[in-house]
């Protein structure tokens, strides 16, 4: 045997024990069973890829605790706050409040997220309502400013928010800004440089720097905060880039935003500042700055901040969803872009319908991610099947992620409904517990059912025979998405 024959020949046997510590990895970590047969399946009918792809996006850095929110020290103080509230849950009078209880419980228990019940709250429906509201909260900013964006473009919108920006470092306010490093893969190095020139500490969420830390590169923060003089806080489905405002080759770009003002903003300065100590290392301290309770009696209206990642012990989002879900008495409204639920919540859902609750699911006709797109109709006929109405939106593309239960609960966040969300990316959701807000958000759900396209199962079932096995390819991919 020449050298040539032994070294494939220990290519082959390295591989192979390769593969087989792959999967004995995968099987170790006792992961979700349906995600586990698909990472084995890739790993070993895709020879040499797969082994690639497993490593750039199949690590579970949940489980292995990479990310460790329980350095924060100063968590610890909500950690307190979270566990006396779990004692005082009784003394709640509001009754929107008690209806919600368990979801409450949940959440206090799973991610510590305080119940927050002084707020006012208001919806944004689009681009041009939520970036007016946000340049001019910007423009008033007096202390600091914080921003986290999953996409963040230097056009002609991102342009002028970058000039409020750095006129607002060089006056001394205090502007901090994470960005993602996938999400926002286009800003140049030169943009970077002239927003710390202007004295706005910028830092990157994760870089993904080859080879380095390319295992990471499935872990992305897509997160949308912005809290300004830590009183005002915004939170939802828009980025920054001008599409965002003016529309894409699919329409107008319909979506949801919210501000908020109360005693949520802390919490949701809280994620900031824990996410800017993964970024740069730096624990900010001052509470009396960017956590003071002054002034924060802003309404009355029940707020949760939900936050889920690899820093999260709990899929929370995902579990806030599941028992919401199981609490509908009445009618479960729920518009997103990307529909991959997992078999949990596809099987509350299915419940839900059947046991006569009034199931509505919002997605869009058409999606900017093509595989994704294939994959959320996959579940399309076993959700008519079920009762579940579904319709798809036609006037645009449809980026809200938004959920209404029962007339008292609601949510707007960053999550879409798909396992990336709940598993993988670092996700903020506002759970909301309040009739007025509920009503205003369903009464705008309803009104976008008018440029929707209502599907029945007999029009659902002659769909061309390309789109059925497109579908079903994409649906083998979808725990992996």
């Amino acid at each position: 045997m020449d050298w040539w024959s032994i070294l494939i020949y220990a290519l082959l046997v390295s591989y192979f024990l390769l593969v087989i510590a792959t999967v004995f990895t995968v099987l170790h970590e006792r992961r979700d069973p349906i995600r586990a047969l698909s990472w084995i399946a890739v790993v070993i009918l895709l020879p040499f890829v797969g082994i690639g792809l497993f490593v750039f996006f199949g690590q579970d850095y949940r489980k292995q605790k990479i990310f460790n929110r329980k350095e924060i020290k100063d968590l610890k103080q909500f950690e307190h706050l979270s566990y006396r509230q779990l004692r005082e849950m009784d003394n709640f009078s509001n009754p929107v409040v008690a209806a919600n209880r368990e979801i409450i419980t949940l959440l206090l228990n799973n991610n510590k997220s305080l119940l927050t019940t002084d707020n006012r709250l208001e919806v944004l429906n689009d681009g041009e309502e939520t970036f007016s509201s946000l340049i001019d909260a910007l423009r008033r900013a007096e202390s600091s400013i914080h921003l986290e964006y999953y996409i963040f473009e230097n056009d002609e919108l991102g342009g002028e928010i970058v000039e409020i920006l750095k006129a607002k470092a060089r006056s001394g306010v205090e502007v901090r800004f994470i960005y993602d490093d996938v999400g926002s893969w286009n800003l140049k190095r030169r943009f970077i440089r002239s927003l710390r020139e202007a004295g706005i500490q910028i830092h990157c969420f994760m870089p993904v720097v080859f080879p380095w830390l390319t295992s990471k590169i499935n872990y992305r923060n897509h997160r949308k905060i912005v809290v300004i003089d830590g009183r005002v806080g915004y939170t939802g489905g828009l980025n920054i880039a001008d599409r965002y405002l003016h529309g894409t080759k699919y329409g107008p770009w319909r979506d949801t935003h919210l501000k908020i003002e109360g005693a949520a903003v802390h919490m949701l300065q809280l994620t900031f500042l824990t996410d800017w100590y993964f970024a740069t290392g730096i624990q900010l301290r001052d509470k009396e700055k960017y956590l003071s309770p002054a002034g924060m009696n802003a309404g009355e209206t029940a707020v949760q901040i939900a936050t889920s990642g690899p820093d999260s012990d709990w899929a929370t989002i995902m579990q806030a969803y599941f028992a919401a879900i199981n609490k509908a008495t009445d009618h479960i409204y729920i518009s997103t872009p990307y529909f991959m639920p997992g078999e949990s919540l596809l099987t509350a859902l299915k419940v839900a319908a059947l046991s006569g609750i009034d199931v509505r699911i919002m997605l869009p006709s058409r999606s900017d991610s093509k595989i994704v797109y294939w994959a959320s109709r996959s579940y399309i006929a076993e959700l008519l099947e079920a009762r579940i109405k579904v319709y798809l939106y036609t006037e645009g593309f449809n980026h809200s992620k938004i959920m209404t239960i029962d007339d008292h609960f609601s949510s707007i966040g960053t999550a879409n409904m798909d396992n990336r969300s709940f598993e993988d990316n670092f996700e903020v959701t506002a759970m909301i517990y309040d009739s007025r807000v509920t009503d205003q958000i369903e009464r705008r759900f309803l009104q976008d059912l008018e440029g929707c396209v209502k599907l029945t199962r007999k029009h659902w079932a002659t769909r061309p025979r390309g789109e059925m096995l497109k579908e079903s390819v994409a649906r083998l991919f979808s725990p992996l998405l």
